[in-house]
């Protein structure tokens, strides 16, 4: 790869001028062989010297030699002087032997080579060295580090957490992977949410199927309880209430299949659009099996935002609890009024204490009231009664699933308008729909 390439030219060229420092310093290294005519032309100008009365100390300083005045050949300093090679002549002058003159140039070409080598090898050390040390911090930072970094990027993929983020760096040696890596959370995020979305809309889908079944079951039962009454054969008795028995098993297996996919389900699809009000009437009509109901009064021409099914299940829901519990018949009143209108709408205001208006700006309702005859919801409960699963007291002996109101609440918020329920000569519930 790119990195691995330029690592590599680096080392070499590095090895290279190392390589290159030896051999230079290699160079220079060369034996030089003694004049003979200078260092007797050294001597007579020493002898010259010592005639005159000159000291020894400032000739040997002024010659660079060493001078020896004793005939013993077995001087010390002598025999350490012919150890290290030095270069000895007799002293002389005026004929008379005094002793020796003795240069060590070898030795100092030696002294100055081993310096000059150590020199260099201490240089070439620690050149090595800070070499070294910059390629192990290169080798961390392009190589460690981005293995550790992907460790624990690993470590929170393998937990979930695909939210985690990879530090990207293009130039170390991992760069194009790290970002093929990043990229495969990227898409891991896409199919989970995908997935999400998949298991929600099927949650919705069991849901908004559970209910509408329901209704039908619903009419089953209704219609099994008026054969009942009205047939007196007991074969056609005992097949209705077989009937009627099936009827309340589906009405059970459906209720429960609603509970386990509206415990994780928070949001059911409710889509509003403009339609004319007058078709509400039709909803009230396919009723009949709730017994009588009804219309006081013609609906008021208009447009209304609306999601013409789950308004109609919304209805059927509060008919069918005020059939359920009342038994009485039920009146419906149309009539419209003005409310100031926060932005997202009514949220289940009314004179059970819910009122979620804001006073921002004017908006016109059609009010849809339904109320029945009956002893109508304990003071207690009434504030309950919208609540997830939550069943009053006069529910005992009756089948049900807590969810009615529940969803009714639901579908009138999502539509643009609200539920109010209360007490007043029986139960009234009144859906609000918004005007265009």
């Amino acid at each position: 790869m790119k990195i691995l390439r330029q690592i590599t030219i680096a080392f070499v060229v590095f090895m290279l001028l190392i390589l290159a420092a030896f051999f230079y310093v290699n160079g220079h290294l060369n034996f030089t062989q003694r004049d003979l005519i200078y260092y007797n032309d050294q001597l007579h100008k020493i002898e010259r010297e010592i005639q005159k009365g000159e000291k020894e100390s400032v000739i040997e300083k002024r010659y660079h030699c060493n001078i020896i005045l004793s005939t013993d050949l077995a001087d010390p300093e002598l025999a350490e002087l012919y150890r290290n090679s030095a270069f000895i002549l007799d002293l002389a002058p005026d004929g008379e032997y005094i002793g020796k003159v003795a240069w060590t140039d070898l030795l100092d070409q030696y002294n100055s080579a081993k310096f000059g080598f150590f020199s260099l090898a201490l240089v070439a050390w620690t050149v090595i060295f800070i070499g070294g040390v910059l390629m192990l911090i290169y080798f961390y930072r392009y190589l460690l580090k981005p293995v550790d970094e992907l460790k624990g990027f690993s470590e929170e993929i393998a937990k979930g957490n695909l939210e985690v983020k990879l530090p990207i760096h293009k130039r170390n040696i991992f760069g194009e992977f790290v970002e093929a890596f990043d990229l495969m959370r990227e898409q891991l995020i896409v199919a989970k949410n995908r997935e999400i979305k998949a298991e929600k809309a099927r949650k919705e889908l069991v849901s908004e199927l559970s209910h509408d079944i329901k209704t039908p079951v619903s009419v089953i039962k209704a219609t099994c309880e008026v054969i009942g009454v009205k047939v007196k054969d007991e074969d056609t008795i005992g097949k209705v209430e077989v009937i009627s028995q099936k009827a309340e098993t589906i009405s059970q297996l459906v209720s429960h299949m609603m509970h386990a996919n509206l415990d994780d389900l928070e949001e059911i699809t409710v889509i509003p659009t403009e339609e004319n009000s007058l078709i509400i009437a039709d909803f009230f009509k396919n009723l009949k099996q709730y017994g009588n109901i009804v219309m006081e009064n013609e609906i008021p021409g208009c447009l209304v935002y609306m999601d013409r099914l789950r308004l109609e299940q919304a209805i059927d829901n509060v008919v069918g609890n005020s059939y359920k519990y009342a038994g009485t018949d039920i009146h419906v009143r149309f009539d419209s009024f003005l409310v100031d209108m926060p932005p997202e709408g009514i949220e289940n205001g009314g004179k059970t204490g819910n009122a979620g208006l804001a006073n921002l700006k004017k908006a016109e309702f059609l009010r849809i009231r339904i109320r029945d005859d009956g002893p109508g919801v304990n003071e207690d409960e009434l504030p309950l009664i919208a609540e997830k699963y939550y069943r009053g007291s006069n529910s005992a002996g009756k089948t049900g699933s807590g969810l009615g109101f529940f969803l009714v609440k639901h579908y009138m918020e999502k539509m643009k308008g609200g539920l109010e329920y209360y007490n007043n000569n029986g139960f009234v519930a009144e859906l609000l729909l918004r005007k265009v």
